[in-house]
């Protein structure tokens, strides 16, 4: 194993991982670990190749491929929660593991649907509802039209709050605490393989929790981009086309957003991979500080049984075996 990581670190690649379902997921390179934590007691590991959306060059330049990294990201991760599920539970009784089965064999729909229905929720509550409740403030004189500054200082204000509220609010569910634990040993075990510590429960335990390319980070970054990102365009745009009725005006500029959060995304994937390659740097830590604070909420100390498991995956992805 340190001959493997000597020579993964070596070529500059980088570990990436996942809380799921009593258990961690890990990906390196083109493959995927899920390792779960079954009711007995034992650890199940599957190893998967990872989901790509192809093979052409255009897709990994720099600039254009954080927004199919994204999209791969959210399939492998539904497939991967999906799994966990499954293998979280033991279930003997044939006839509901006939059905489960039966099931399986329409997963590609179910897939689709989950992933239109996660990204709809998502803008819908991070895009839209911020949009609405900034148009409440202009209704009431807080703030002015969509052409002015203000309107977008209250929109970036309301994205963040909802964002905050989301993370605050699923934080009270039982059932999370234990993904924020696992969440948590995901990132203190990719710690102790990226500064080449010991991978056992022992050596990870004193690592922290906290890591710059943490999708909660990515998340906080694509927030901080949207809200300087329409700030400017919004107001640029409107001086080249502004629909008189103020029903289509808004309309046209929520399109407008939904559609800038492709590019977004991109170079928000960008900004990340460059903070968390040069985490040490004065600049890229300031950068990496919001994200940093969120992940206090999004993570939790694990316990030697959870490290086991993230161990587990982070092994299998990273085996020539």
């Amino acid at each position: 194993m340190n001959v493997i990581r000597s020579l993964f670190l070596a070529a500059g690649q980088t570990v990436g991982g996942q809380a799921v379902i009593e258990g961690v997921m890990m990906r390196c390179l083109d493959r995927l670990a899920i390792a779960v934590r079954k009711p007995g007691g034992e650890i199940k590991v599957e190893v998967r190749p990872w989901f790509s959306l192809g093979t052409w060059k255009i897709l990994k330049k720099p600039f254009v491929r954080g927004f199919p990294v994204l999209l791969e990201t959210l399939v492998n991760g539904i497939k991967a929660l999906n799994y966990s599920a499954q293998e979280a539970v033991e279930d003997q009784d044939p006839e509901k593991a006939g059905k489960a089965g039966s099931e399986r064999g329409l997963t590609g729909l179910h897939l689709a649907l989950t992933l239109g229905l996660a990204v709809g929720a998502a803008l819908l509550l991070f895009v839209v509802l911020p949009h609405f409740f900034s148009v409440l403030m202009h209704w009431s004189g807080a703030a002015g039209g969509l052409d002015t500054l203000s309107f977008h200082a209250w929109d970036g204000l309301f994205r963040i709050m909802v964002f905050v509220g989301y993370i605050l609010a699923i934080s009270l569910v039982p059932d999370i605490k234990r993904v924020f634990q696992y969440h948590g040993a995901e990132h203190k075990v990719i710690w102790a393989f990226e500064n080449g510590g010991e991978l056992s429960p022992a050596g990870s335990r004193a690592q922290s929790r906290l890591h710059p390319r943490c999708g909660t980070a990515f998340l906080l970054f694509v927030l901080a981009v949207s809200i300087v990102s329409f700030a400017l365009l919004v107001p640029a745009l409107l001086t080249l086309y502004s629909p008189q009725s103020f029903v289509l005006k808004h309309a046209f500029i929520l399109a407008v957003k939904l559609l800038l959060m492709a590019p977004i995304s991109a170079l928000s994937y960008e900004i990340i991979k460059l903070a968390g390659r040069f985490h040490r740097n004065v600049l890229c830590r300031v950068l990496c500080w919001p994200g940093l604070f969120m992940q206090l909420l999004t993570t939790k100390e694990p316990d030697d049984g959870q490290l086991e498991v993230a161990i587990a995956a982070l092994k299998c992805a990273v085996s020539e075996d």
